[in-house]
This record gives C-alpha cells, sequence and structure tokens, in this order.
C-alpha cells in the first residue's frame, strides 16, 4: 500500500498541469490555416500536423507511460517536460514544414503528462473517491484541450501562430518548476526489465475483455470529436459564417460547459449502474450530431451540438476509467496505457477520416463519419458490455 495520501493541493496541481501539458498538442487545430499561409501549403497537408501529433502522443502512450509502473513518476514526469519545452522552442522558430511536422509529432510523444497523473489519482484515491478524483484529472485535460483552441484562436489572429508556441514555452517552464516543488512520488511497483514491461501491457490487453472494450467505446468516441473539431475552422471559414481562428477557438468555451458537466457523472452511480451510465453518454454523443449536422449552419445548433458532444465524450470516458481501474491496482499506468493508446488512435483516426471527408464532402460528409464512429462505441457496448462485467 502507498503510504502516500491524495492531498486537495496534489489533485489540484495534477490537474492544472494536465490542462496546460495537453493543450500543447491542440494549439494546432485553429491555427491550420495560418500555417498553411505561412508555409504556402494546401489545407489537405496542414491538415497533417495535429494526425501526427496525436500519432506522436499515441506512440508515447505506449512506449512513456508504462514506465510509470516502474520507475520514479516525479523523474520521468520532469524528463518528459524538458522534451515538450524543446519542442516547443523548434516550433516556434521552424523554417521548413518538414521540421513542424517533426517537432509536432515529439511533442506528442512527450505530452503524455497527463496520463501518468490519471493512475496516480486513482492509484493514491480510496475506492469512494475514485471516481470523483479521476473526474477532476480528466475534467483538467479535456479544458486543456478545449480552451487551448480558444487560446490558440485569439493569439493567432492578433500576433500570429508562433506567439502561441512562444507562451506556450512560458506556461510549461512554470509548470515544470511546480512539479518540482510539489509533485510527491510514489514508489514503483514492477521489478522486471522494461522489455517485459511491454509484453505485459499485452498481457493485460489480452487478458481483460473489459479492457478491450472500454478501450474500443472510448477510442470510436474520441474519433468523433476529433472529426469535428479538426475540420470546425474550415466549417466556420465559409458561408454562412465567413468568420477566422478566434471565433473558432471559442468553441473551446463551449465545449468545455459539457466537459465540466460531466465531471460530476460519478454521483450517478450511487444509483445506476456503470452500464446504465455509459450508455446514457454514449446517447448523449448520438444526439449530439442531431444538432451538430441537422442546425450545423448556425451558431446555435453548432453550440448545443458541441455541449452535449463534449458532455457525451467526458462522461464515457470517466466511466470507462473507472471499470477498468478496478481490475489491477499494481498495473493502472498499464491498464491506462491499453486504454489512452486506444484513445487516441481513434482520435487520430477520426482526425484523418475526417479531412478525406471534409475534400469530399464537406461538413456533410464530416458528420456522416462522426456520427458513424459515436454510432459503432454505442453498438460495441449494447453487445458486450453485461457479458464482459458478469
Amino acid at each position: 500500500m502507498q503510504s502516500i495520501k491524495l492531498s486537495k493541493s496534489t489533485l489540484w496541481l495534477m490537474t492544472i498541469s494536465s490542462g496546460l501539458v495537453v493543450a500543447n498538442i491542440y494549439y494546432n487545430q485553429p491555427l491550420l490555416s495560418l500555417i498553411a499561409a505561412d508555409f504556402d501549403i494546401g489545407e489537405a497537408a496542414a491538415g497533417k500536423i495535429p494526425v501526427l501529433t496525436q500519432m506522436g502522443y499515441a506512440c508515447g502512450l505506449l512506449f512513456i507511460v508504462p514506465l510509470g509502473d516502474k520507475v520514479w513518476r516525479r523523474k520521468l514526469v520532469l524528463l518528459d517536460l524538458l522534451v515538450v519545452i524543446a519542442c516547443l522552442l523548434w516550433i516556434c522558430f521552424a523554417k521548413e514544414f518538414w521540421m513542424l511536422c517533426v517537432a509536432n509529432f515529439i511533442l506528442g510523444v512527450a505530452s503524455v503528462v497527463p496520463q501518468l497523473f490519471v493512475p496516480m489519482a486513482a492509484e493514491l484515491s480510496t475506492t469512494e473517491q475514485r471516481s470523483a478524483n479521476i473526474g477532476m484529472v480528466m475534467s483538467g485535460l479535456l479544458l486543456g484541450i478545449l480552451l487551448s483552441r480558444m487560446l490558440s484562436g485569439v493569439v493567432g489572429d492578433l500576433w500570429g501562430w508562433r506567439t502561441m508556441y512562444t507562451i506556450a514555452v512560458g506556461l510549461m517552464v512554470l509548470t515544470w518548476l511546480g512539479i518540482y516543488k510539489l509533485l510527491p512520488d510514489p514508489t514503483p511497483n514492477f521489478k522486471g526489465t522494461y522489455s517485459s514491461l511491454l509484453r505485459s501491457v499485452f498481457d493485460l490487453a489480452k487478458k481483460h475483455a473489459l479492457l478491450r472494450l472500454a478501450s474500443f467505446r472510448g477510442a470510436m468516441a474520441f474519433a468523433g470529436m476529433s472529426a469535428v473539431f479538426t475540420t470546425l475552422i474550415f466549417h466556420l471559414e465559409g458561408p454562412p459564417f465567413n468568420v477566422g481562428a478566434t471565433v473558432v477557438g471559442s468553441f473551446g468555451i463551449v465545449g468545455a460547459v459539457g466537459a465540466l458537466a460531466a465531471a460530476s457523472v460519478g454521483r450517478f452511480t450511487r444509483k445506476w449502474s456503470n452500464y446504465k451510465v455509459i450508455l446514457a453518454a454514449l446517447l448523449i454523443l448520438l444526439v449530439s450530431w442531431g444538432f451538430t449536422f441537422g442546425a450545423g449552419q448556425t451558431y446555435w445548433g453548432l453550440v448545443i451540438g458541441i455541449i452535449l458532444l463534449d458532455l457525451g465524450l467526458q462522461a464515457s470516458h470517466i466511466m470507462n476509467q473507472t471499470d477498468f481501474f478496478a481490475i489491477d491496482s499494481k498495473a493502472t499506468n498499464r491498464l491506462n496505457t491499453v486504454y489512452m493508446v486506444s484513445y487516441f488512435i481513434g482520435g487520430s483516426l477520426g482526425t484523418l477520416v475526417a479531412s478525406w471527408a471534409w475534400q469530399y464532402g464537406q461538413w456533410t460528409g464530416v458528420c456522416a463519419v462522426g456520427f458513424g464512429f459515436n454510432a459503432m462505441a454505442l453498438l460495441a457496448h449494447l453487445l458486450f458490455a453485461r457479458k464482459v462485467s458478469a
């Protein structure tokens, strides 16, 4: 048993740091048009940047996050943040598009710090507080994703896209100092080699059907949201909106409403089973597309759709993690690796397919893709959730 207790100050440190770190890989989405103009490339080429960043994040989840069970996590987090700072500086001064692509991929690899904090919160929490504490850290992460778009949109419009990454360097230096001073360091609990550590990740995925189901649900849910936010800038640039990055970024605030509402999803488990809470969350995701597509040529339709999309995503995400963290308290980082690798592969897939859908079907194509991904999450839940929970 860990003697370290999860204090409120530690929980807030992990929550705020998670938001600030994960924001680095989402600043680029409202800035894609500015980046495309700066490097004289097309929209489809610029769309590779978020794909590479998310693919890098998935690689970091697979090869770095399992180390949280083997090495001292505080040192691992501090080292990761140094790499993040170096990549942000590289992006600031990149002169060629290939440099930007490489820097964003490595940035994604190193930006897995929040996925070391979530298992730590689960590990150091009581059973009664686990859902609430996971929800708080995940709210910080999702708010970082959403609000980063708003901030980068405003900064990009006013001072250019490189300025946003200069600001990000300063934020990461402050984050590094806060973690150096305040983060506790739970004792590692895996004694084997690095290769055996990685093998155990695949063994866990192979052994636990509940983990596989949660991973699939999470991947398909995140694919839908990634489809929207990757192409939203292109949708709003055209008629009837004809607006720029600032307005696109402001939709981060809209999504934050849903994210904050979902943070309290753990309360519903007092009356409902996890199965019913996840079912409700996935149904909310599907309903959101009725607004995003059906009223997608209006601001009110997009606002309601994105609130519901983020509410459903965050609620299902928290409950997925609550489900699988209960499997093995000594393998929380490796369990989270399986889930989050799947989650961000789903995000990368959603981004990639949405870019193609936009090219051939514009907003209608994007919404069809997003609805399809979310429908697959619901179908898997209905078919398999009761079986694997039995």
